[in-house]
């Protein structure tokens, strides 16, 4: 309607010197209905709007009651939308910041649906803002009084240089790719995946070793640049969704690597990807050694093996090409994932008791012998694996009882599904350490 109606005016109103009328736009982006977290119509009759600036600020509980509950259609209903409002809302809304919403909205703007608003989303984007200001905190840190590299020198680049670049050109085209094709939510979720996982989660923790070892200058000044130059990278892919973060972040980093040759972070190039510095061999050797980190990390966790602990770790049918990979990475392996010794077991050969990771047709193994006491691991499984069944089967008789799934919310009732599966998984995964622990 709104479009039909703002065309119709502009060619009855507007017209061109020959007295042609003029169509205002040839591109119109519409999203999907905003809707409260259970799924209903944002409507002040049922008392269920959020302010955007209450979201922004913060406004505590008696404040918000208020608001909600004046001005109504029905005043009846107040009292009812006061009791859900003070249930929902306890502690009234935290403030959230201008660009954790942005972005919020930017994430959700799916096409062919609706918007279910859900503020575990708005807080999960404000613990991504605080993400982006940590990672400038160490890059900062690492890099304000140090040498840095004022050119590129990719001869000095080792894997995670390599790696990281290569990435960052395919988040830019990936990018582009979503903001040509009007799809908002693809492009706060590529640069999100992008600078939380890749960036800050990997290439961060792998440039310390270098960064406080006995690395070579020349070599620590081109890991700086590349530290600051791929953080301002991302700074100005992510402007269009969060503008005053990146704003302030920039106008400290452009500079310490010649970027800031505007005013503004608002008239900065946009990133464009450059094709020739993508390296499908980096990409592949940084997925094996994420793999194989990841492996060890879940064993570590699983067997409750302690960070601080070196492993020892044993591969299986390892092939000729992923022996070639493993000697490139084999010492950020060691360093990453905290192992004492890597050796390789022939095919067939039996391991010793181990705890045991599959990746891909490889078996990854860390012997047990020694790292733990078997009985005492045993016990505090089984007490924890009893806590878990109890849990299980009070959810189950929940989920069994017909009278609670038929007046329980639909969304209410996935959850608890959900929670159950996750529950009985969790379970599975307990009776097979404890399983592995009794051969020990």
């Amino acid at each position: 309607f709104w479009v039909a109606r703002m065309i119709m005016m502009t060619l009855h109103f507007v017209k061109n010197e020959d007295g042609t009328p003029q169509v205002p736009f040839k591109t119109v982006y519409v999203h999907g209905l905003v809707r409260d977290g259970e799924g209903q119509k944002m409507s002040k009759s049922k008392g269920n709007v959020l302010d955007p600036i209450d979201l922004i600020d913060g406004i505590d509980l008696e404040s918000l009651v208020a608001k909600r509950t004046t001005g109504l259609m029905n005043p009846k209903d107040a009292a009812k939308i006061e009791k859900s409002t003070r249930k929902e809302f306890a502690d009234g809304l935290q403030p959230y910041g201008t660009d954790a919403l942005r972005f919020t909205f930017c994430a959700l703007a799916n096409t062919g649906r609706d918007i279910k608003f859900d503020l575990k989303r708005v807080e999960g984007y404000r613990n991504f803002c605080n993400k982006i200001w940590n990672a400038t905190r160490f890059v900062m840190m690492n890099c304000e009084g140090h040498e840095i590299a004022q050119v590129a020198r990719p001869e000095l680049w080792e894997l995670p240089e390599q790696w990281i670049v290569s990435r960052l050109q395919r988040c830019e085209e990936a990018v582009h790719k979503a903001f040509a094709d009007y799809r908002l939510d693809q492009v706060a979720q590529t640069i999100y995946d992008f600078v939380w996982t890749e960036y800050c989660d990997w290439y961060v923790e792998l440039t310390k070793p270098v960064l406080n070892g006995d690395t070579s200058p020349e070599r620590k000044a081109e890991v700086r640049r590349v530290l600051l130059a791929t953080l301002e990278t991302c700074l100005r892919l992510l402007h269009p969704l969060m503008p005053f973060l990146t704003e302030e972040i920039w106008q400290t980093l452009a500079p310490m690597i010649g970027r800031k040759n505007t005013d503004s972070i608002m008239l900065a190039a946009y990133p464009q990807p450059d094709h020739s510095k993508i390296s499908v061999q980096a990409e592949s050797d940084m997925q094996w050694l994420q793999d194989l980190i990841t492996a060890v990390r879940n064993i570590r966790g699983e067997m409750n093996l302690g960070n601080a602990r070196l492993l020892p770790v044993l591969l299986q049918n390892v092939s000729a090409t992923e022996q070639e990979q493993l000697a490139r990475i084999a010492p950020m392996f060691k360093a990453l994932a905290k192992v004492e010794s890597l050796d390789f077991l022939a095919v067939g050969a039996e391991p010793p008791l181990s705890s045991s990771s599959m990746i891909g047709q490889v078996s990854l193994f860390v012997p047990m012998k020694g790292l733990i006491d078997p009985k005492a691991e045993q016990a505090r499984l089984q007490k924890e694996m009893d806590k878990l069944q109890k849990a299980v089967e009070m959810l189950a008789n929940k989920l069994s009882n017909e009278g609670f799934v038929a007046k329980a919310p639909p969304a209410v009732v996935e959850i608890e599904r959900a929670k159950l599966a996750e529950q009985q998984e969790q379970l599975g995964r307990l009776q097979v350490q404890i399983g592995q622990l009794a051969a020990l």
